[in-house]
């Protein structure tokens, strides 16, 4: 390792300033904020924002150009390069044989309450999924996907909500996109004894 100081990038704009950023997308593994991206190129945000704007138009194929098979999302505060959801079935299939350590539906389930009820404590998630979720929060802490969100002011239990790294992995800038819930739940007296297991 030397201790020689990192070359100073060149003045970037127009076809050279996208094609710089694409570079830095490629390796980023989390999403990088306009600001953290316009330092590492030496140029003002406003101008690799309008860049950015520009990379996404244009991988949408808004600017006449073909299909791509990937897109640049704005998500959880930064910008990052995801498949293009119209393939999801495609790359779901490559790397579905591979893919390790999956989340189990226990795992999903309790996942999807604490996105959608969150914060909420381990007693309430126990109680909608009637089952004890101990070791599965554990894993979903351990994940990175859930943490703790303070204190539930009637009991003392520990919230728990999800992570910016959930927001990530879902292509989600907020939960807000999540999708509804309403027009997958049962109706009538089913739905009101759901109800009553998860408000509090």
């Amino acid at each position: 390792m030397t201790d020689e100081p990192l070359p100073v990038a060149p003045a970037l704009k127009g076809a050279e300033l996208a094609a710089a950023l694409e570079a830095v997308l490629m390796v980023v593994d989390q999403p990088a904020s306009t600001t953290d991206l316009a330092i590492a190129l030496g140029v003002p945000a406003h101008l690799a924002e309008r860049a950015l704007e520009g990379l996404a138009l244009e991988y949408r194929g808004a600017l006449g150009s073909r299909p791509r098979g990937f897109e640049l999302r704005q998500v959880a505060g930064g910008w990052r390069v995801y498949s293009h959801p119209d393939y999801a079935a495609v790359v779901e299939r490559f790397v579905r044989d591979g893919a390790t350590a999956k989340l189990t539906m226990a795992a999903l389930e309790t996942l999807a309450i604490v996105a959608y009820k969150g914060p909420i404590s381990r007693g309430r998630i126990s109680a909608v999924r009637g089952v004890n979720v101990e070791s599965v929060m554990r894993t979903l802490v351990n994940r990175g996907l859930v943490e703790e969100a303070g204190l539930e002011e009637s009991s003392g239990a520990v919230l728990y909500a999800t992570t910016e790294l959930f927001l990530e992995r879902m292509g989600m800038a907020s939960l807000a996109e999540l999708e509804p819930l309403e027009p997958h739940l049962p109706r009538g007296a089913a739905l009101e004894e759901i109800r009553q297991q998860v408000e509090p």
